[in-house]
């Protein structure tokens, strides 16, 4: 008798006129998992990429800057000075979040330290001609349609970038920039330079690969939206709406790709690395341009890893893979 006064949850909802929650179906600027559920569950991610990227680049800025202002002091002050204005303008630009600016400041600083290789110094012959030309192209592109993307529900925040942004996607460039690692590279052979003073450009080669890709993600992601209509998902081409994870659009990766060029331009020009160095940095950035892609419309949309985390992978995978071009014999 017991089993005829059994009653379902859903039966008594019913029975007092309440609806079952439906299930929230998600719009197109909120459908990666970190705007689905639990972006704070992915957080340590965004804290593992910032340990990973500034103790090691806090530690580098003081012992260069206490190198230099012992042998040439005016490479200190310019380095840090031009690196403390560029953070400040894209704080005040609103390009990134006072913390944001500040490891813009380290990466660019730690950078030009890494790149100084001409006497008498000269900044532009420096990581900061590249860095520049990244933060131009991905401020303009961010602003291109802005109201566009806000009806679409995916315009970046009006504060700017967050620290562990910057560190996801410039992290990797100044890591292995780093002196001890260019150094390690070129004992161990898997950078070949020649002459007694070899040209450092070989080994920068990977961090010029690594801002291309950082250019270019950006870049396209922005500019696809507004460009093109529905991006198709790179996995398996089917129509996608704009800001999905793993999305491509033909307009908006050709734009990653001239982003690509013009920073891997940019810096074999300052770094005086010439033609090989633009075509290393140019397809190892786009062949990150495109893992991005393939970590977030796998890894990323199944929740595994978040966008800090892409990003940082894809810079990464970039710089590996100028390190496997610059090891094939036709570049040496």
């Amino acid at each position: 008798m017991k089993s005829l006064f059994r009653i379902s949850a859903e039966s008594f909802d019913l029975l007092r006129c309440r609806v079952p929650p439906v299930p929230r179906i998600w719009g197109p600027g909120d459908n990666s998992y970190d705007g689905l559920v639990a972006r704070n569950k992915l957080r340590w991610q965004s804290k593992t990429v910032l340990l990973l990227v500034f103790p090691a680049i806090g530690a580098d800025i003081v012992l260069e800057t206490r190198w230099w202002l012992t042998h040439t002091p005016s490479v200190a002050i310019w380095t840090l000075g031009l690196s403390t204005l560029l953070g400040l303008v894209a704080w005040k630009l609103r390009s990134a979040t006072a913390g944001a600016s500040l490891a813009g400041m380290a990466i660019t600083a730690s950078m030009m330290f890494a790149t100084t290789s001409s006497f008498p110094y000269l900044p532009w012959k420096t990581a900061l001609v590249p860095i520049l030309t990244v933060l131009i192209l991905t401020s303009l592109a961010t602003r291109t349609g802005h109201k566009h993307k806000e009806n679409l529900g995916t315009a970046e925040s009006r504060t700017g970038r967050e620290a562990s942004q910057v560190a996801a996607n410039l992290g990797i460039a100044a890591l292995v920039s780093n002196p001890l690692v260019q150094i390690w590279l070129i004992d161990h052979g898997w950078v070949y330079t020649r002459g007694i003073a070899p040209n450092p450009a070989p080994a920068l080669a990977l961090g010029l690969a690594a801002l291309a890709e950082a250019a270019a993600d950006t870049v396209s992601s922005e500019l696809g939206q507004v460009l093109s209509g529905h991006p198709r998902m790179i996995t398996t081409f089917r129509k996608a709406e704009p800001g999905t994870d793993g999305a491509i659009s033909l307009g908006g990766t050709a734009m990653g790709i001239i982003a690509a060029a013009a920073v891997s331009a940019a810096g074999s020009w300052a770094f005086g690395g010439g033609t090989p160095i633009f075509m290393i940095s140019l397809v190892a950035g786009a062949f990150g341009l495109l893992f991005d892609s393939l970590l977030g419309a796998t890894l990323e949309r199944r929740g595994w890893i978040n966008n800090d985390a892409v990003n940082f992978l894809s810079t990464a995978s970039a710089a590996a893979i100028a390190l496997l071009i610059s090891l094939a014999p036709a570049v040496r």
